[in-house]
């Protein structure tokens, strides 16, 4: 288990320095600059903020500059908040982004197994139709339909709950309910055909046989086998709720990450662009490596060929 832990540690390392060099030589090649849509700068001071964050300088040098700063945890100032470092915004907006990807999964979660487990138990029946057409439905639905869908049903014509903000339990429903949706409907269906390729197996007809509930053979015998194709999503489906919540958050007016990254890519805010794909590269590695152990964990075989 070290062993593949190391391993896949090591494989981060050329793989984060690829994504920072196409993200850097990207940005940095595509027309306008990050102080071009300042009409009211003489062509003195547009100069002077040129020399002052280092981008009148070639661009190999740059990129070597960056990552010296990076070699040492600097993500550089941003452009358009010159009082604060990309370092600060990502500290200021992550909490919120990291609880509401949090509540959605859990929601995903939720949703996804009850649903696919009463499907998988009688299949090609009502009780197997009925949760898999819903799970289709919210397949299709995307998040920038079905958050205003919610908003405009729950706030305001019913007025239960709030439209926006993020202040108490009941500003977080909707956002959650609405992230996570579309990754229950992938989850139920995955576990659902997992769960049916384990209970046909020789060992369930002999946990069957021995006179075992239902209950104890589909959760002590089938659940931890059936469960293996949800763990394997569970990396990319991570990944999705974290940069999915852009989307979400700008329609609930949430104060996460994501209103710091649209603000960067309208305003070629190099550093704050750079910065972030690089927060949440590393954070999916992370969650990929943490999927690896757990279906390490659950499949022996996997361990002895890592």
């Amino acid at each position: 288990m070290i062993r593949l832990i190391a391993l896949r540690i090591l494989e981060m390392i050329p793989i984060l320095w690829i994504i920072v060099t196409l993200v850097f030589f990207t940005i940095r090649l595509a027309p306008g600059g990050p102080f071009d849509a300042e009409r009211n700068v003489s062509p003195e001071v547009l100069e002077s903020l040129n020399a002052y964050y280092h981008l009148d300088a070639p661009l190999y040098r740059q990129y070597l500059d960056y990552m010296r700063d990076l070699v040492h945890g600097d993500l550089g100032p941003s452009f358009k908040n010159a009082s604060w470092s990309v370092n600060e915004l990502i500290a200021l907006g992550s909490p919120v982004s990291f609880e509401l990807g949090i509540y959605a999964l859990a929601v995903a979660l939720l949703i996804g197994l009850t649903a696919g487990i009463i499907a998988s138990m009688k299949p090609n029946t009502a009780q197997d139709h009925i949760p898999m057409s819903l799970a289709m439905l919210g397949i299709c639905v995307p998040t920038f339909v079905l958050g205003p869908l919610l908003a405009l049903v729950f706030s305001l014509w019913l007025g239960w709950l709030p439209v926006a903000g993020w202040e108490g339990p009941q500003h977080k429903i909707l956002p959650s309910m609405t992230l996570g949706a579309a990754y229950a409907a992938y989850i139920a269906r995955l576990t659902r055909g997992g769960m049916l390729e384990i209970l046909a197996q020789d060992f369930i007809r002999t946990a069957r046989a021995k006179g075992l509930s239902r209950a104890r053979v589909v959760l002590r015998h089938a659940l931890r086998g059936g469960l293996q194709p949800v763990v394997s999503f569970l990396g990319p489906a991570v990944a999705g709720l974290l940069t999915g919540s852009f989307v979400v958050e700008t329609i609930f007016q949430i104060p996460g990450l994501g209103r710091f990254f649209v603000q960067a890519a309208f305003n070629r805010d190099y550093t704050m662009i750079m910065g972030m794909v690089l927060f949440y590269a590393v954070l999916i590695l992370c969650f990929n490596l943490a999927v690896d152990v757990i279906q390490a964990w659950l499949d022996p075989r996997l361990r002895r060929q890592g």
